[in-house]
């Protein structure tokens, strides 16, 4: 079976990091799919938000059908959302993919392509308002959210979780496990400052949308 993650310019890099290390595990030790593969509008390098080039393996003119297809978010998904090519893409790899994932503002890839209209969603906390505003998807605040076979996560790190859940959900609780406990992901659940409470504040969500802009 073949796994592939979408990359284009000005993806967030923990987005699409942390569900590949998660899903290679998969791969490597616990029987899961046998390819995993960055998948690009062309073969040319891909330069995320923070810097980091990325070689894709195969472009969208000769990736094999995939079996499961994750989008990551990031600043470059508000260019990307009209890329015809790249919707185009998503859109055909949906129809016979066994299952969709985003993670982060990925979402609103998966929304260009058809594939949230009156389903459930998520997206990262500062454009939770930005999703509801499309008025067709029933937005969701949780990390980790499942509406048939799409999949949504929250913001950047928790496309990790993602990753784990939908272990869990192909090859069960052991095999998420072994995965888990490989990774050493265990957060403390410790909260630097308190942060996450003030993100819940009006103004620091506005505040964080104009640099996000």
């Amino acid at each position: 079976m073949n796994f592939g993650f979408l990359i284009f310019p000005g993806l967030e890099d923990l987005d699409l990091v942390g569900p590949w290390e998660m899903i290679s595990m998969w791969s490597k030790h616990a029987a899961g799919p046998e390819n995993c593969l960055m998948v690009a509008e062309s073969h040319e390098p891909v330069i995320s938000e923070n810097g980091m080039s990325i070689n894709p393996h195969v472009s969208f003119s000769d990736c094999p059908p995939l079996n499961f297809l994750l989008v990551p978010g990031g600043q470059g998904t508000r260019r990307e959302v009209d890329n015809p090519a790249l919707i185009r893409f998503v859109a055909r790899e949906a129809e016979h993919c066994h299952a969709v994932l985003s993670v982060c503002t990925g979402t609103f890839i998966l929304h260009r392509a058809g594939l949230l209209t009156g389903r459930k969603a998520t997206t990262h906390w500062a454009s939770l308002d930005r999703l509801r505003a499309l008025g067709d998807v029933a937005v969701v605040e949780d990390r980790v959210v499942r509406d048939g076979n799409i999949w949504t996560s929250a913001g950047i790190s928790s496309g990790i979780d993602l990753a784990l859940a939908f272990i869990e959900h192909m090859a069960g609780e052991k095999a998420a496990g072994r995965i888990q406990l490989g990774a050493e992901y265990y957060p403390s659940g410790r909260s630097y400052g308190m942060m996450h409470e003030l993100a819940q504040a009006p103004m620091y969500v506005k505040k964080w949308k104009t640099q996000e802009e």
